[in-house]
């Protein structure tokens, strides 16, 4: 191979590199952060009393609750060490602090024999897991858009959810194996600890992946000039606004219809395990699939239309959805792939449209403490809300709170200036 090759070769193979990484890590870290929602049905009366069975699961999903609570405080600690030491070390962190929590629960003992300890040690996980989930999300859509020509960074960025729905579906596609080779009985034991355990060990490969990944150029051409911190954040306030704004109503419809469908529908439609799972894989694959073309279309006629189909859509829509979604395993499909089609038109682009509103010194930060305290008040309480409502007001009332949050994104999309194509240095 000539001189020349071997130069061409080298950002080729750097690219690679770099997208593999950020890919895998995000998948560990909505593989780690889903199967929990995933497998609550089987471990809740594992870590709290079984006497009522329905408590035991609203007890579980408290605790979801609770971990979101944590990722404020990840955001901004890990989004500050993203924007003052580097993107490629903190994402390595992240990844390798998710996976260490996950590796716990799966080996944590249960209520019956360590009685409130077991339920304090789920606590403590999933709150180290909040804490690491705070600071991966902003640094891996900062990194992936920042390497991106821009040009392409609709398209680039819908990387980042197709790995998360990629992560998700493979826990679900575990359930799925899980629940066909082992009977219900063993499932409640120990079958549920087996992903978890194998959250653990697949941490240590993305760890492996991200230490080989290179810096991106903007955080290296932004130099070691670091200005303070909390006057910068003061001057990008109207940004943080709108990143709460943007966020309320895709983190609220995604959790509810991409996260915990599945499990909502065994725990409360009475839809069989195995079918419920099965649903939640296909609707996965073509949320998976419309992704990219989403986001190249934003390339094409701006973030700001693509934004207003999903979110304006998925208001129509949500309704019918509901309707669709009841206690068969083929309408749970057909509801979950409806409202694919939408809440992938927005997801996709989220990571660009983020990127954008920031300057590189405060890229990371700026995003992640807006952005989790958005998915903390919305998405951590969105399955527990999902399954309290439903079973006090009607599915109904839900479907209404979604159809609102959907609306006020909305109207801070239509607010906010078209940034398609940015220079982000």
């Amino acid at each position: 191979m000539t001189d020349t090759a071997q130069q061409q070769q080298a950002p080729a193979t750097r690219r690679t590199s770099q997208l593999v990484g950020t890919a895998l890590g995000h998948a560990l870290e909505w593989y780690d952060w889903g199967i929990y929602a995933i497998f609550v049905p089987f471990f809740a009366t594992q870590f709290f009393s079984q006497g009522d069975q329905f408590s035991a699961v609203l007890s579980s999903l408290a605790v979801f609750a609770v971990g979101f609570i944590a990722r404020p405080v990840g955001g901004f600690l890990f989004g500050w060490l993203a924007d003052r030491i580097g993107r490629r070390v903190t994402m390595s962190a992240t990844v390798a602090t998710i996976a260490a929590a996950s590796f716990v629960i799966g080996i944590a003992p249960t209520y019956a024999s360590v009685g409130a300890w077991a339920s304090l040690i789920l606590l403590l996980a999933r709150v180290v897991q909040g804490l690491a989930c705070g600071g991966e999300l902003p640094s891996a859509q900062t990194y992936l858009s920042e390497i991106a020509p821009a040009a392409r960074r609709g398209k680039w960025s819908s990387l980042i959810y197709i790995a998360s729905v990629f992560g998700n579906t493979v826990g679900v596609l575990l359930g799925l194996v899980l629940t066909l080779t082992l009977t219900s009985g063993q499932m409640h034991s120990f079958g549920w600890r087996i992903p978890f355990l194998l959250g653990g060990v697949f941490g240590l490969v993305a760890v492996y992946m991200r230490r080989k990944m290179a810096e991106t150029e903007a955080f290296t051409q932004a130099g070691a000039e670091r200005p303070r911190l909390w006057p910068q954040l003061v001057a990008h306030r109207k940004e943080a606004v709108r990143v709460i704004g943007l966020s309320v109503g895709f983190t609220v419809v995604y959790y509810s219809w991409v996260v915990a469908a599945p499990a909502y529908a065994i725990s409360t439609l009475h839809v069989s395990s195995t079918g419920a799972l099965w649903a939640g894989v296909a609707s996965a694959v073509l949320l998976i699939a419309v992704m990219p073309f989403w986001g190249a279309l934003s390339d094409r006629i701006g973030r700001k239309p693509v934004l207003l189909i999903s979110t304006v859509g998925g208001a129509v829509t949500l309704y019918p959805v509901q309707l669709l979604a009841q206690d068969s395993a083929w309408r749970l499909f057909a509801g979950m792939a409806l409202a694919a089609v939408f809440i992938s038109a927005g997801v996709s682009i989220l990571p660009a449209v983020y990127a954008e509103m920031f300057p590189t010194r405060i890229r990371a930060v700026g995003l992640a403490v807006p952005y989790s305290v958005a998915v903390a008040l919305f998405g951590g309480t969105a399955p527990y809300l999902q399954t309290w409502i439903g079973a006090n007001l009607g599915r109904s009332s839900y479907t209404g709170y979604l159809v609102l949050l959907l609306l006020v994104s909305a109207v801070v999309i239509a607010t906010m200036p078209e940034t398609r194509g940015k220079d982000l240095r």
